[in-house]
């Protein structure tokens, strides 16, 4: 794998469990030697084949799953851990500067075990960027909280991060996460990137069949490739440009989104509804076409129509996604 980051910037690993997004970041970290290639921060190499700079020598701080806080310590006193040589008054005043980065100043006298989860997060936040890090690293760190502080935690995190102008890297199962934190993301597999992209782009033009069917919801329905831009499909032509390896008159997988299949009373594609999940303002429906394949459809919520029902439906794409049937 290769990939940079640009100061200020940051950078997600994405991909599922066992895919080595971890080690990754370990190996960058300086725990973990590399048996080939080399790490560069700020153009000096810090790992290579017999050369591993240690980690207290690479400028790098590190936020745990499990925030590894002192127990014993205050808020105050574990944000300026990480300040043991800096001067006294200096240390002092770059730990105020931290806690009210992380708007922690209230609590600094309190004890972690006090604190909720996420003041626990901003308190390991806090004292992984008090050194003034040239790179931060964040291993899966919102796993420990419910998914509605982890939403409002992980848009936090990104404010404080770009208001400190920190380069960061972070390592997640969750896309969603990711989709709020990073600026660019790395789709992970098998310990390769598939694709290093923004999220926009994942999601709406995906490089490969992996890439499209990790990130976000989607179906596949069949189609046939005609000409250079064409693909007939169950529901209608679909023009668009698609990966070089499709060729005229190939079998091909479209990718649907939930948000390419519109509700429309007046259409002549019908299609059945199998399933249906209310999402406040809107229905995700499944839905079964003539031929017997499934799709998704995200429909306003005043459409509520019963399982069994037919309703019709059309294509609204705006990137055509394409790949070859696996012969």
């Amino acid at each position: 794998m290769s990939f940079s980051l640009e100061p200020g910037r940051i950078g997600c690993l994405l991909g599922p469990s066992g895919c080595g997004k971890t080690t990754v970041l370990r190996c960058i970290a300086g725990f973990e030697p590399v048996q080939g290639g080399e790490i560069a921060l700020s153009d000096r190499v810090v790992s290579r084949p017999g050369l591993q700079v240690p980690p207290e020598r690479r400028g790098i701080g590190m936020v745990f799953q499990d925030y590894a806080l002192f127990p014993h310590l205050s808020v105050e006193k574990n944000v300026a851990f990480g300040l043991s040589r800096v001067a006294e008054d200096q240390r002092a005043q770059r730990t105020r500067a931290m806690l009210e980065l992380v708007g922690l100043t209230p609590v600094a006298d309190v004890y972690p075990h006090e604190l909720s989860g996420g003041q626990q997060q901003r308190v390991a936040l806090a004292r992984a960027l008090a050194p003034a890090p040239d790179l931060l690293l964040l291993d899966e760190p919102f796993s420990n909280l419910d998914i509605d502080l982890r939403e409002r935690i992980s848009v936090e995190v990104r404010e404080i991060l770009k208001a400190a102008g920190t380069t960061a890297i972070l390592v997640t199962h969750d896309q969603h996460e990711a989709f709020l934190l990073a600026d660019e993301i790395g789709i992970m597999k098998d310990g390769t990137i598939e694709q290093w992209d923004t999220a926009y782009n994942l999601y709406h033009r995906p490089r490969t069949r992996f890439v499209a069917d990790f990130v976000g919801q989607g179906v596949f329905m069949r189609g046939v490739a005609h000409g250079g831009e064409r693909i007939e499909t169950e529901l209608g032509a679909l023009v668009g440009n698609w990966p070089e390896d499709v060729a005229p008159d190939d079998v091909v997988d479209v990718l649907l989104r939930p948000d390419d299949i519109v509700h429309d009373d007046a259409s002549p594609s019908q299609a059945e509804v199998l399933a249906k999940a209310f999402r406040g303002a809107e229905f995700l429906y499944t839905l079964k076409l003539e031929s017997g394949t499934r799709v998704l459809s995200l429909v306003p919520s005043h459409h509520n129509h019963a399982i069994g029902e037919r309703i019709g439906i059309r294509l609204d794409i705006d990137h055509v996604v394409a790949f070859p049937v696996a012969q």
